[in-house]
C-alpha cells in the first residue's frame, strides 16, 4: 500500500474516486455519539445512495473481493459518521474498528475482509487512519448484509 499524504484529507478521498455519503437518519439511533473525548460511530453497512451493494455470507454466496469491497463502502460510511461528529474529515482520528463479516464456520479470512477497511483508512488518514482492530466471522447480519463495521474514534 503506497500512501502519499499531500493535500487534505477530503482530497485524498476523492483522488480515489470516492466521496463522503449523506447518512440515512434512523428513528432508532444515531450514526454516533460522544462520550467524554471519544466518538462511537454506530455500526455501518456497506450502504450507497441508500442501496445495500451486496447480500449474503462470505465464504457461500460472496467471494472475498467482493467482501473487501463492501468492507471499504462500510468504512466509508463511519468516516461520513465521524465527520458529522468533528465537523472535518482531517480532524478524524480513528482508535478502534470493530468488523463483523457474515461468513461460513471454514471461511477465517475475516483479517483479509477487514484489511480493505483497515487500507482506506490509512489512505485518506495517514497515522491518524491507523488503529487498534477484531475482525470476527458472524452467522448473519442485519438486512443479509456481509459486511458491518464498528468504530470508535476521536477529534485530532
Amino acid at each position: 500500500m503506497s500512501v502519499t499524504m499531500a493535500g487534505s484529507a477530503l482530497d485524498r478521498l476523492r483522488a480515489l474516486g470516492l466521496e463522503l455519503p449523506t447518512l440515512a437518519d434512523s428513528p432508532y439511533y444515531v450514526d454516533h455519539r460522544e462520550v467524554g473525548s471519544s466518538i462511537h460511530i454506530a455500526g455501518q453497512l456497506p450502504y450507497k445512495d441508500g442501496v445495500l451493494l451486496g447480500q449474503g455470507i462470505v465464504g457461500r454466496d460472496v467471494g472475498l473481493e467482493t467482501a473487501r469491497e463492501l468492507a471499504r463502502h462500510a468504512a466509508l460510511n463511519c468516516l461520513a459518521a465521524a465527520v458529522q461528529a468533528v465537523g472535518d474529515l482531517d480532524r478524524v482520528r480513528i482508535v478502534q474498528m470493530l468488523v463483523f463479516v457474515a461468513s461460513t464456520p471454514d471461511f477465517g479470512l475475516q483479517s483479509r475482509v477487514a484489511n480493505a477497511a483497515s487500507e482506506l483508512l490509512i489512505e485518506v488518514l495517514g497515522e491518524n487512519g491507523r488503529h487498534a482492530r477484531t475482525a470476527i466471522g458472524v452467522a448473519g447480519l442485519p438486512a443479509n448484509t456481509p459486511v458491518e463495521i464498528q468504530m470508535i474514534c476521536t477529534a485530532a
